[in-house]
């Protein structure tokens, strides 16, 4: 890792490591996904079994925020002591990362199933809604651990340069899932029940792998028992808390969509438009989760590069890492303004509500472009530990959307409450270049000019 990091080009770095960590999120889409087009296709209840999974993802997506959280925190700070040569400090990020996972998914899980009920009328749920979203939920919260520990060490293969191998993990849970939903919700008709059981099991093999990986393979560190340090955990989390808070606050914003449409729609119209507001937030995980894999697998350069106070390959990585982006979220630009339709029959083969996503859809990806900016500069900053920089500019954009959820169906009619995702995604990216060519940049050229200790 470190002679490659140190004499190849930033160029064929970025795109031997983003390309596919970018693929690997693909595939770590179809957990998602194909579990809402097995569902969304169930006879009879499909459209209310969506809306379940919808009114569930947000509390899904932040608990896993907890392994990104340590993944992403431990693995940067395992690259940034390797580019300072700090090899036992790198271990110790290793270990303690493990250790912190465990304890937290037995944490999360307790947690979780104590409060379903309430956690779940809070995010939306009304009592049609409730029973699936119950029970898609409690399955899947049971799986917690497998889940944690999978996502979140993956992180230190992607770190060390294995892109490929980070890749494999995530295909091979992506295609258990895939070949056991249609088997368990329609062959053993368990529905969305069934779908939840091919998630749990998907995410038990990539656990497999991903360890065996960490503790058979011969790297340069692998993982190992003690070297426990309460320091070195708050090390770990002072750098991953970034990502953690994003999370959060990402889920918040569905949160607060799906509890404006109900307010605003009542309970069935209101149930219409979260239906088609999980079908937008899956199209968006098609623009997040391999725009964040770029940047995800770029990030042990930005860390490597921080590390070793070599500020001209920190720019290059921001240069273009912030091209491979754009150039992904372009092709997505293109698609949902020209075809919408096209990605919502996949959901739904009701007429009315494919038509009225798919306009939907349009309005709420105008500014997707912006994307690219917030992801390519504000996780470069996460991965240098850079928390102070990385959470003003990330926070603006998400406080616009909030902004523009609360305030539009006060305006407007309905439905121009999506067009929050538009505006906040291209005043946030004007807002990010500006304050990191001013403000940030030149700091970051003065810390890294001295001595690193």
């Amino acid at each position: 890792m470190e002679k490659e990091f140190n004499t190849a080009s930033i160029p064929v770095l970025v795109f031997k490591l983003g390309m596919p960590a970018m693929l690997a999120q693909f595939f770590n889409i179809l957990y998602s996904i194909v579990d809402r087009i097995f569902v969304g296709n169930i006879e009879g209840t499909g459209e209310l079994s969506l809306a379940a999974i919808g009114i569930c993802a947000p509390a899904l997506t932040a608990i896993t925020a907890f392994a990104f959280m340590v993944g992403i925190g431990g693995a940067s700070l395992m690259s940034i002591s390797m580019g300072r040569g700090d090899r036992q400090q790198a271990r110790k990020a290793v270990n303690n990362s493990v250790l912190m996972l465990v304890f937290i998914s037995l944490a999360v899980t307790i947690t979780a199933l104590i409060f379903k009920r309430k956690l779940l009328y809070m995010l939306g749920a009304g009592d049609n809604i409730y029973p699936q979203a119950s029970a898609y939920f409690t399955i899947y919260i049971l799986g917690t651990a497998a889940s944690l520990i999978g996502m979140g060490m993956n992180q230190f293969i992607l770190a060390q340069g294995y892109a490929r191998e980070g890749m494999i993990s995530v295909i091979i849970g992506a295609v258990v899932n895939v070949i056991l939903d249609p088997i368990f919700i329609y062959g053993f008709g368990m529905g969305i029940k069934g779908a939840a059981i091919a998630t749990v099991i998907s995410q038990v093999c990539t656990m497999i792998y991903v360890l065996r990986f960490l503790i058979f393979r011969k790297l340069t560190i692998n993982i190992g028992i003690g070297k426990y340090s309460i320091k070195t955990m708050g090390r770990i989390l002072s750098i991953g808390i970034m990502s953690f808070l994003i999370t959060l606050l990402d889920n918040f914003m569905i949160v607060l969509l799906n509890v404006q449409l109900r307010r605003y729609g009542g309970d069935l119209t209101g149930d219409k438009y979260i239906a088609c507001a999980a079908i937008i937030q899956s199209f968006m995980i098609l623009v997040n989760n391999p725009g964040q894999g770029i940047t995800t697998g770029c990030g042990t350069l930005f860390s490597f590069h921080y590390g070793a106070g070599n500020y001209k390959k920190v720019m290059e990585c921001f240069k273009y890492v912030l091209l491979l982006c754009g150039a992904y979220l372009g092709v997505l630009l293109i698609l949902s303004q020209t075809i919408p339709n096209v990605f919502v029959r996949v959901f739904s083969r009701n007429g009315d509500t494919v038509e009225l996503t798919a306009a939907l859809l349009s309005k709420y990806t105008l500014g997707i472009l912006g994307v690219a900016v917030q992801y390519a500069f504000v996780d470069g900053l996460t991965a240098m530990g850079k928390i102070r920089f990385a959470f003003p500019i990330s926070f603006f954009r998400k406080l616009l959307y909030i902004a523009c959820v609360v305030l539009l169906p006060l305006f407007t009619s309905l439905e121009n409450i999506f067009y929050a995702g538009a505006i906040s995604d291209i005043a946030g990216s004007l807002f990010t270049l500006s304050a990191f060519f001013i403000f940030i940049k030149p700091r970051l050229k003065k810390e890294m000019a001295q001595v690193f200790i």
